[in-house]
This record gives structure tokens, sequence and C-alpha cells, in this order.
């Protein structure tokens, strides 16, 4: 019985002892491979939208907080949402974003078209969807009327092995 009550000990003291792991103490000597990605985004205003034709009195389509509300949001959700380890981003870049006649953004194009840019396209796609703030659609002749905004876009990135 003894015996037995020193093993359950032994193996309690062990167990115990096992999770008295500080940070402090432990050396870690070794370094993980690691690609990371600097992103620079230049959002240009004004933000072009194409006007309806045949209309008299267009009046645009508008962000709740202005234009720079949504490139300061856009510019956010970017460095947030926008998957950077697989693809390195440089050049202009235009979105063209189709809002409907209740202010929601229905169609996502991105141009131009160049080598795994649609990965990067798919991605902003999902950064703008996330956008929870609604446009007021534009007007024409004092009816909304479904209009699309186009966004020039600058990025610069820089990839390096840490």
């Amino acid at each position: 019985m003894k015996t037995l009550a020193l093993f359950i000990g032994l193996l309690a003291s062990t167990f115990a002892l096992a999770q008295n792991n500080d940070v402090e103490e432990r050396e870690d000597n070794f370094m993980t491979e690691n690609n990371k990605s600097i992103l620079k985004i230049d959002i240009k205003e004004p933000l072009l939208q194409v006007a309806v034709k045949n209309c008299k009195d267009f009046k645009t389509a508008s962000f709740e907080g202005g234009i720079p509300a949504y490139k300061e949001t856009l510019r956010k959700y970017m460095y947030d949402y926008l998957n950077t380890d697989f693809y390195v981003l440089n050049g202009d870049f235009t979105f063209t974003l189709t809002i409907d006649e209740k202010g929601k953004v229905t169609n996502i194009e991105g141009s131009p078209k160049v080598a795994n840019s649609q990965v990067f396209f798919d991605d902003m796609k999902y950064v703008v969807r996330r956008i929870k703030k609604g446009w007021s659609p534009a007007m024409c002749n004092g009816q909304p009327v479904t209009s699309q905004v186009k966004i020039k876009i600058n990025l610069s990135s820089i990839a390096t092995d840490v």
C-alpha cells in the first residue's frame, strides 16, 4: 500500500511540476523562417462615378460619412483582410463598384488583369462586402438608379524574409 501511495505521489508531483514552465526560464535559441510582406495603399481621390445617359439632373451615389470616410474604411479593411502572404502587389489597380437602386454594392470588378491577380481581386470583393455602412444610391431626375463608382488604388509591396 505504501508503494502505491508513493507511486501516485510521484506521478502527481511530476505532473504538477511539469505545469510550472515559466516563459522567462525557457530558452528558445531557434529561428523560424517566415515571409513578411509590407503593403502601402494609396487610394486616389476623387472616386469617379459613371453618369447615367439621358439624365438631366444626375446626383452621384454617396457614402455614409463622405468619400474620405469610405477611403479610410476601405484602407483599414484592406490592411485587415487582404491575405498578402499569397501575392505581392505593385502598381495601379482600378475597381468598379456597381451600386444598385437600394444603395447595395452588387458587383465588384478589378483591372488590370495580371498574373495571379484573380486571388487579389477575390480578396478585394471580400473586403468591399465586409464594409457595413451603406451607400445612398445615385439619383436621376429624382429617381434612384444603378450607378458605378470607380476607385483607383496604387499598391506597393515589399516582401521580406524574416
